[in-house]
């Protein structure tokens, strides 16, 4: 198998291609479908994308998996070997209304460990990528490690969903950390809240439901800057599954895990 360094380097050139594809698409007529609910939804430059990805994967790493968003790529039932987890627009709901805040995600992972993330956030042109073990970096520029922080000088990506009536949890449960941390906010992408987090732009990040391609390639880039990725229990994420997800600085994560998430039913 080709080294981590060369499977990085064809993946920056593929996901350089597909923004560029999207950032073309933005005087197009899309069309749009809904999945799961009237508010789940994908366009055909989504599926494009992906497929666009699986072809590229498929003809240089042939005996790699993929396991997208959109379903064009392999039935993922195990991670033995190399699987790439892709989400070719991640907000497409921003995608479609904003044309902005939305990203292309690829978490890259050998036997259930993660080795290589980027997330491109194609309108602003800002590539955060890692290796891991060789850093993380927006662009060509280094993230430094996180460091502490306290819940009070928090500023938390938490969906409002969480904190009024819904059909998940108890919205009550997250108000005290809603009304302890110094901010919330919500811009509608996994993948850009998870690299806002590593930036340092945010201290955590919560969610309560979403699917592995939505956070693998976030994780991989906060993990190598320190911080701490697990489900709202505190436990490893599945990788397979949907799952609850939340990221944080280090110490904020065990703060927030033990003073505020530990009496929830997640």
């Amino acid at each position: 198998m080709m080294g981590w360094e060369s499977i990085d380097t064809h993946a920056k050139q593929w996901i350089k291609e597909a923004g560029e594809k999207i950032r073309a698409s933005f005087h197009q007529t899309l069309n749009i479908q809904t999945k799961s609910n009237a508010n789940d939804l994908v366009t055909n430059i989504d599926q494009e994308v992906e497929q666009f990805f699986i072809s590229k994967i498929k003809e240089a790493f042939p005996d790699h998996r993929i396991f997208g968003e959109e379903g064009f790529g392999d039935k993922i039932e195990d991670l033995a070997g190399v699987v790439w987890f892709l989400d070719p627009i991640d907000g497409t709901m921003n995608f479609i209304h904003q044309q902005r805040n939305f990203a292309i995600s690829i978490g890259i992972f050998e036997d259930g460990i993660g080795k290589i993330g980027l997330v491109y956030d194609v309108v602003h042109d800002e590539l955060y990528h890692a290796i891991s073990g060789k850093g993380a970096f927006m662009n060509d520029e280094q993230i430094p490690s996180l460091k502490e922080t306290s819940v009070n000088e928090a500023i938390i990506a938490l969906n409002a969903t969480w904190v009024m009536e819904n059909k998940r949890i108890d919205h009550k449960l997250l108000i005290p950390l809603a009304k302890d941390a110094r901010g919330t906010r919500s811009y509608g992408s996994a993948a850009l809240e998870l690299v806002y987090v590593a930036a340092g732009r945010m201290d955590a990040y919560i969610s309560l439901r979403l699917s592995p391609w939505d956070y693998a390639g976030g994780v991989v880039i906060v993990e190598e800057l320190g911080g701490f990725a697990t489900n709202l229990k505190g436990e490893k994420l599945d990788y397979l599954t949907k799952d609850s997800v939340f990221v944080a600085k280090p110490g904020l994560h065990e703060t927030i895990l033990k003073e505020y998430l530990k009496e929830g039913k997640w």
